[in-house]
């Protein structure tokens, strides 16, 4: 954790959680004349008038028609608010076709998807078009369960790229497929799940697969700030910490900030005595 860079920086990260129904949407990225998850996302926001910096990045790339009850977009904002309100406003100003679930703040600038532990997906086929028997695919799901080369699943787009290697584990249960990987090879899932349910390798139809849900790594949750109401300190308007409790943010008036610090850091220090590390931050 780059504590000097958090306390340089005038912005802040933001997670948004999404739910968004895939049948609605011709692709996940921005395109041109296509309606995507995160062009509906971009209208919405500037609606509202929330802006950030640079792109959108996310905990998952979900191809065209897949839904998801959980995915997270990340972007480093100069915003500094009430994120109930924003998650409001958004909610307000979208449909049921994409909603924001939870926001949580967190550090900026960071390589979203390298906080990604793992992503889970549900395969939900009609029972109609399945091939296979249940002892075929339970049987089939424990052969392609582990860490092993899965270009054979994927198409190619998946095979240009340089790491081929996933980690998968795949169980059968209630007539669905659930995928639990730390990562995923482009249309590795679909494919899998052709080949376990039709016995051919091939992609079966993205509107019925959903991304279940977005697991963290530990790094990532120890980052995320909590406000602190029950703290109050002399001079500072509100006070937040990261969950593992290894940061204080002290917010101060605009142009108190020196004060605040002491001559010398003598209040800074004193400060320090009693939380451990501090970031100050004018508001």
């Amino acid at each position: 954790m780059d504590i000097r860079a958090v306390e340089k920086s005038k912005k802040w990260g933001y997670m948004f959680y999404i739910s968004y129904n895939g049948a609605k949407f011709q692709s996940f990225d921005e395109m041109n004349e296509k309606k995507s998850i995160k062009g509906k996302f971009r209208e919405v926001m500037e609606k509202i008038g929330f802006t950030w910096a640079k792109g959108v990045q996310q905990a998952g790339r979900t191809d065209a028609k897949v839904s998801a009850n959980e995915n997270i977009l990340y972007v480093s904002s100069n915003f500094n608010g009430n994120i109930k309100k924003i998650q409001e406003d958004f909610n307000k100003n979208s449909d049921t076709d994409l909603k924001v679930t939870m926001i949580k703040k967190t550090f900026p600038n960071i390589v979203f998807p390298d906080m990604i532990e793992k992503r889970e997906y549900i395969y939900s086929y009609p029972e109609k078009l399945i091939k296979n028997t249940e002892e075929e695919i339970e049987k089939l799901c424990k052969e392609l369960s582990g860490t092993y080369d899965v270009s054979e699943f994927t198409d190619k787009k998946g095979l240009e790229l340089k790491e081929h290697i996933r980690e998968v584990k795949i169980t059968y249960e209630n007539g669905k497929l659930r995928f639990l990987g730390n990562s995923f090879m482009p249309k590795q899932v679909r494919i899998m799940s052709g080949y376990i349910l039709t016995g051919k390798k091939e992609p079966l139809m993205g509107k019925y697969l959903t991304l279940e849900k977005v697991y963290l790594k530990n790094e990532m949750k120890n980052i995320v700030l909590q406000e602190i109401p029950d703290i109050e300190e002399e001079n500072v308007i509100k006070i937040e910490k990261t969950a593992d409790g290894s940061l204080y943010i002290f917010y101060v008036p605009q142009g108190k900030r020196g004060e605040f610090i002491g001559k010398n850091g003598k209040n800074i220090k004193e400060m320090k005595k009693k939380y451990g590390d501090i970031v100050v931050r004018e508001i």
